[in-house]
């Protein structure tokens, strides 16, 4: 059976300070998006910004003609793939320039309730009008400081898309801002990033479906979901003690799609001190939004860790959590588990924690066939927020096609916090081999928001874990709580669903330490889920390493359970 390396210990007798093992990477900046409305009606303008619109051309081919172009050539997908290709590899042998101070101090320094008040104007969408998909863009400032490039693949020319003031509506004390960069010629500069609209949901309505905003981060949803969890291109030394590198891409290709066409090609340059890539996304939008990616790195220095398809999100507290914040909100998370298919058919389930200190750990494993954090629960009972509406949160799901994904491990990386604004958990595919300078890999991986588990998941699933103290009401000189726990660990779906209760299903558990008691199997009384509990008593402080699965007769009925257990770092 599989067993998580944990590696939090090793992690915390190195002195790794939370700042240092993720200074930026965990601070959520791409939910900047959910704040911004996505359209605004035009009829707030003034006089003189409803004159001034009428200059405003559309986005379009025609609208970037004069910012320069590559010669007309046949630009394919492939073609403007081994384009950007090319401009990563040549981008590694040069000297890594930074980008932050690539903004005027009135954008660098703008504040938080001015970057609200910008907002795009949804006239002047990209391909607006012109089929299924359009783009809407980020104005730079306030978190983001990099300007990023936009060029446009549009009848096989490539076209660069210069930033306009025009672009926007600047409301309140962000005018300023307008002027500000009026007088700094600022014409030719980047933007933040941008966000793909289609009729998702009903077809006179083109919801936002995938937001490219902040480092390499990026959001895709599906049918009836909304943004959650995020994706990132790349992860570089994450909760290592030299502190995380935080790769971003620096510049875009859109690729016009046809006008009926559900799917849309985009390429990305990624850069950082240590490591260039050229990425491409083929995004199908739809129930489930699915992106085919595919990275090619190249090192300009040796890289310690690599973490390959990286994924992003938020728990803070949840049905396991031994304690809660004073909060209404029975749970709230944005994914509750890690879910792990493994080379050899096996699936492994990890719920989540907010733990008292870093928490690091690593599942081996030889080209998995997959891996995403959840959100398994999608009962708004169990979250009871009209706003945030966590059981509509997406999971996302990684399927390794081709490239590097041989020897190595899925690490998981959860961090203490006390905010739902900060992302405190990462996952991502670290190989073993190590990445040197002058070298490169590639990745070829299937992304995929879903609203329940992967279609090749066909075994019972854990739908509940709680703990609490395992002592007996009354006794004297009873134990404390972290000496002895009580497990609840709930299964459904599968086989399981058609078993009598009088079938001997059973659990089969182990532990890394300490010692397992009165373990026993109940089905409930709803009739479709099976209960297996059990008692430990932790080895001292050492971390006990759980495994647990269902069986019949040694036929194995559900996916595997997996949980660390640390007597003096618990969750919240």
């Amino acid at each position: 059976m599989t067993l998580w390396h944990y590696l939090g210990v090793v992690a915390a007798s190195l002195g790794i300070s939370l700042a240092q093992a993720a200074p930026q990477a965990f601070v959520d900046t791409a939910p900047i998006a959910d704040i911004l409305p996505e359209n605004v009606a035009p009829d707030s303008n003034t006089a003189a910004e409803a004159a001034e619109d009428k200059t405003i051309p559309t986005l379009s081919a025609a609208s970037v003609a004069a910012a320069g172009k590559v010669a007309d050539q046949p630009w394919t997908p492939d073609r403007l793939y081994q384009h950007v290709i090319d401009k990563a590899q040549t981008l590694a042998g040069e000297d890594y320039r930074p980008q932050d101070e690539a903004l005027p101090v009135a954008l660098r320094e703008m504040s938080y309730d001015d970057y609200r008040n910008i907002r795009f104007r949804q006239e002047q969408a990209l391909w607006k009008d012109a089929g299924l998909f359009e783009v809407q863009f980020f104005h730079p400032g306030f978190l983001y400081k990099v300007p990023v490039e936009i060029t446009l693949a549009e009848d096989n020319r490539l076209e660069p898309l210069p930033f306009d003031t025009r672009m926007f509506r600047y409301e309140g004390e962000s005018q300023g801002v307008k002027q500000a960069l009026r007088e700094k010629n600022a014409s030719t500069r980047g933007f933040a990033g941008f966000r793909l609209h289609y009729p998702l949901n009903t077809p006179d309505y083109k919801d936002e479906v995938v937001s490219f905003l902040g480092a390499s981060y990026f959001r895709p949803i599906g049918r009836g979901q909304i943004y959650g969890l995020s994706a990132r291109g790349l992860a570089v030394n994450t909760a290592t003690p030299e502190g995380e590198e935080f790769p971003a891409f620096r510049a875009f290709w859109l690729m016009k799609p046809a006008p009926d066409a559900s799917r849309i090609t985009l390429m990305a340059l990624l850069d950082s001190p240590s490591v260039t890539g050229a990425y491409r996304f083929d995004f199908d939008i739809g129930e489930n939004t699915v992106a085919e990616v595919q990275a090619r790195l190249f090192a300009r220095q040796d890289v310690k860790k690599l973490g390959a398809a990286p994924l992003t999100s938020m728990f803070l507290h949840g049905e396991n959590s031994v304690k809660k914040p004073d909060d209404f909100r029975p749970e709230v998370h944005d994914s509750d588990g890690l879910l792990v298919h493994t080379a050899e058919d096996q699936w492994i389930w990890r719920p989540l924690s907010n733990p008292r200190e870093l928490n690091v750990t690593q599942l081996r494993d030889r080209s998995p066939r997959g891996f995403g954090l959840m959100q398994r629960d999608r009962n708004f009972e169990h979250y009871q927020d009209m706003e945030a509406n966590y059981h509509r949160r997406p999971s996302l799901w990684v399927e390794p096609l081709e490239g590097d994904w041989e020897e190595g491990g899925v690490e998981l990386v959860e961090i203490p916090t006390k905010a739902e604004i900060h992302d405190n958990i990462a996952a991502y595919w670290v190989p073993d081999k190590p990445l040197k300078k002058g070298e490169t890999r590639y990745f070829r991986y299937r992304l995929s928001t879903l609203d329940n588990q992967p279609r090749a998941m066909q075994v019972a699933r854990v739908m509940r874990t709680r703990s609490g103290w395992g002592a007996t009401p009354g006794r004297q000189n009873q134990p404390s709580h972290e000496a002895l726990r009580h497990f609840i660990v709930d299964f459904r779906g599968g086989e399981l669903a058609g078993l009598d209760s009088s079938q001997p299903v059973q659990a089969r558990l182990n532990s890394s330490t300490g010692e397992v008691s009165q373990v026993k199997v109940t089905k409930l009384p709803d009739e479709r889920t099976w209960r297996a509990s059990f008692k430990l008593a932790p080895e001292g402080d050492k971390v006990a390493d759980m495994q647990l699965h269902l069986s019949l007769r040694d036929k194995p009925l559900s996916e595997t359970w997996s949980y660390l257990w640390n007597p003096k770092g618990h969750a919240f």
